[in-house]
């Protein structure tokens, strides 16, 4: 401290991204540089800071603590205050403060930086292939923390001691794993153990990994544990390993994501043998998230052919743990990587578990002995139209933090939809969208989505008042709100889709937003799927649709496309080519109305399509033939008109039958008719906004929901707007699909009730 100088005292405090990424060691060290005194304190999701000295040497600190912040925090000073001397001699960090006023924000996971990988392959460096190395500045956070303040007792590796040498580093705030709470080394932190499936012996430490390596090279399977949960590796290069382990896993067509070794200047040499990244894929590959991200492939790719079957894109990853550097460093090659779970459940994270439900999938198993708090899937991105976008919030991307356009009075729970399951938690003018969870269909999925809702309050101390969930009465998610014993508000699953995607936008105003998908219920008690909304959150009006179809089966069209083909034509009076052969019995149901519900669905359109030019009667998963219908076409396409008429109750109706006569016409092969298919859905959606935009002037177009997950008609799509002067918003943060309704169904209940409140305050009308 300057002692010729007047001295002064401030209090400061942080919000934001402030715990878990070495933030107060940043705060120790700026201190000294600034030649300040006092403290820095964490705090239930806040840090305080005491600082004391020169007023122009407080004024500059308290600038860096923002602007020159360590990379993985986000701080916002929410506090900056004259205080009164104390005379403090010196800089320290004091004990944390669990009994402050919660406002929490609770870090993602990180990657493994380039310090902690230098360390990992240096011989010289005392934790050389140590796989669970990490520092302030990466590894895990979200996966591992069973409370807040962020230190090392409220986190899964509080059972682990530290050894003298972590304990030195640990203490000293020069060091870069000054409280890195999840810092360890091979003397007192986890350790690696390799067992074959249904067998007690065990290896452990390098001799696991060195196990784990053989059964790789050898084509067989192993379940690996990371950060968040469990992968199914095996080489991606081997038709005989991939064939098995579909075969295994029962899942005959999904694509499988690869994870490469990082090799070359910018880690993606390796990569580019099979895949051709731009620039914004390679951005995304090797940024801090390490999400998979799908990237065309070159033909051929030197992969297996069962990677991805009749699809022109892969889902690429570079390792993000540094047990998955020393197991593809080692292995040099690429591996696919898969979800440990079976197919559509979260993902296994217990070693127990793992064992018992991956053991008729997996040769062999590669546990540790760091517990796993919650699980966190993979992120998932796809580019589309000039941006990396989120298909699937996990690892590294979540929580994800948003913002309500005004403050709650209560907090809300939003359960989200049936597939893709996320929750989000609301309150004051804050919205935490939870990880990926996964499809609601199985009793696994409900405890782990029961998991999730009791963690999540837990973790970030808000007990909700409320939930919000779809309004299908049908949906796990629905039946539980209403089991749950809080004021229960159902939102229309379009509603809500539209909703998150002016919500993330945070616009005012009224809105055009296309809202198609595979499914929905309409608050008129119909299937919808193919929407033309106008208004904003609140105050949703449907102003066009697909024409309605009939589904023979109902909810059997999901998985056999050709129930939506025969449905098509059946309604237009032609004859149907794919139908199986002992179809008499459905048309006989379908021509009586026998559970065969009205559909408006895009979804169902797409599978249609899939199923005239592709022959595709059956699918193993969702979205499995719109992605090779996307897959095949080839060229511009030409667009085919689709008139809009009025139904009898006055609402336009795209007529899709001159479209389902041109998917009949032979004369032109499946590539072209699909590429025509995909650039008459565009031009129908232009034709759509032009019309109301002479209705009601408005200029601002939103596509969301699952369909706009295809690359081709969004792009398109957008081309077609942008050139005749609209605005188009697309979904940037959350995922278009079932994985964003629970921040929809959030912003469309905070409208409803202003909307209310206002009618409230203004009284009654005469």
């Amino acid at each position: 401290m300057n002692q010729g100088s007047q001295q002064h005292a401030r209090r400061i405090e942080l919000s934001g991204l402030v715990q878990g990424v070495g933030f107060r060691p940043f705060v120790y060290r700026l201190a000294g540089e600034h030649g300040l005194t006092g403290w820095v304190q964490n705090r239930v999701g806040q840090v305080a800071v005491a600082v004391e000295g020169d007023a122009g040497a407080i004024a500059a600190f308290a600038r860096d603590l923002v602007q020159r912040a360590p990379p993985l925090a986000k701080p916002v000073i929410t506090r900056n205050e004259r205080a009164t001397l104390e005379g403090h001699t010196g800089f320290e960090i004091i004990a944390s403060d669990a009994a402050a006023d919660a406002r929490i924000f609770v870090p993602a996971d990180q990657f493994a930086c380039a310090d902690c990988l230098r360390e990992l392959h240096d011989p010289e460096d005392r934790r050389y292939q140590y796989p669970f190395i990490n520092c302030t500045n990466c590894g895990p956070r979200y996966t591992l923390i069973t409370a807040m303040p962020y230190d090392r007792a409220n986190t899964t590796m509080a059972g682990f001691p530290l050894c003298a040498a972590c304990r030195e580093e640990y203490e000293d705030p020069q060091d870069r794993r000054f409280h890195a709470e999840p810092v360890a080394c091979a003397n007192c932190g986890p350790n690696l153990e390799f067992r074959r499936a249904g067998q007690a012996n065990k290896l452990v430490s390098t001799a696991a990994l060195d196990a784990a390596l053989q059964a790789l090279r050898a084509e067989e399977i192993v379940a690996v544990k990371g950060i968040g949960g469990y992968h199914l590796l095996c080489d991606a290069r081997s038709d005989a390993a991939v064939a098995k382990l579909r075969e295994r896993k029962r899942r005959p067509h999904k694509p499988l994501a690869v994870m490469f070794p990082t090799a070359g200047s910018d880690g993606l040499d390796l990569v580019r043998e099979s895949v051709s990244p731009t620039g914004a894929e390679a951005d995304a590959l090797t940024s801090p998230l390490r999400p998979i991200v799908l990237i065309r492939r070159h033909v051929p790719d030197g992969l297996s052919r069962f990677i991805a079957p009749g699809l022109d894109e892969i889902g690429t990853f570079l390792p993000y743990s540094p047990l998955h550097e020393l197991l593809l460093g080692r292995f040099g090659g690429p591996l696919v990587a898969t979800s440990g779970n079976l197919s559509g459940e979260p993902v296994l994270t217990d070693n127990a578990e793992a064992d018992q439900r991956l053991g008729q999938i997996a040769d062999t198993f590669l546990h540790h002995d760091r517990p796993i708090q919650r699980p966190a899937d993979d992120s998932v991105l796809r580019p589309i139209s000039g941006r990396v976008r989120p298909l699937r919030l996990g690892r590294g991307a979540a929580p994800l933090e948003l913002t309500l356009p005004v403050e709650l009075e209560t907090p809300l729970l939003a359960v989200g939809g049936q597939m893709k399951g996320a929750i989000a938690l609301a309150w004051e003018r804050r919205v935490v969208i939870s990880p990926h969870i996964g499809e609601m269909d199985t009793p696994r999925s409900l405890r782990v989505f029961e998991a999730a809702v009791v963690d999540l309050q837990s973790l970030y101390g808000i007990r909700a008042e409320g939930v919000v969930a779809d309004a299908h009465p049908g949906y796990t998610t629905h039946r539980w709100a209403r089991r749950s014993g809080l004021p229960v508000t159902t939102v229309p699953h379009h509603f809500a889709h539209a909703s998150a995607l002016v919500g993330e936008h945070e616009s005012d105003g009224p809105v055009v937003v296309f809202t198609w998908d595979g499914v929905g219920l309409g608050p008129d008690e119909t299937l919808w799927g193919g929407e033309t909304l106008f208004g904003q959150p609140g105050n949703w009006q449907r102003v066009a649709s697909l024409r309605p179809f009939r589904l023979p089966g109902g909810e059997r069209a999901g998985r056999e496309p050709w129930r939506s083909a025969a449905a098509l034509c059946w309604e237009a009076g032609a004859d149907c080519p794919v139908v199986p052969e002992d179809s008499a019995l459905a048309r006989g149901a379908w021509t009586r109305g026998l559970n065969a519900p009205e559909s408006s669905a895009a979804g169902r359109l797409f599978d249609a399509a899939a199923a005239l030019l592709l022959d595709l009667r059956e699918v193993s998963h969702e979205a499995q033939g719109p992605m090779q219908l996307e897959a095949i076409a080839r060229g511009d396409g030409q667009a085919v008109t689709m008139p809009v008429e009025k139904d009898a109750n006055g609402l336009a109706r795209v007529n899709w039958e001159p479209l389902l006569a041109h998917l009949l016409d032979g004369s032109q092969s499946p590539a072209q008719r699909a590429a025509d298919f995909h650039t008459s859905l565009a031009h129908s959606i232009l034709h759509q906004a032009e019309w109301l935009r002479g209705r009601h002037g408005i200029d601002r177009i939103g596509l969301t929901g699952g369909v706009f997950q295809n690359r081709r008609l969004t792009e398109t799509t957008c081309r077609l707007l942008e050139q005749q002067g609209f605005q188009v918003l697309l979904s940037n943060s959350l995922p278009c699909n079932d994985g964003g309704l629970c921040f929809g169904q959030v912003i469309e209940t905070v409208a409803l009730a202003r909307h209310a409140d206002r009618q409230s305050s203004a009284g009654p009308t005469s």
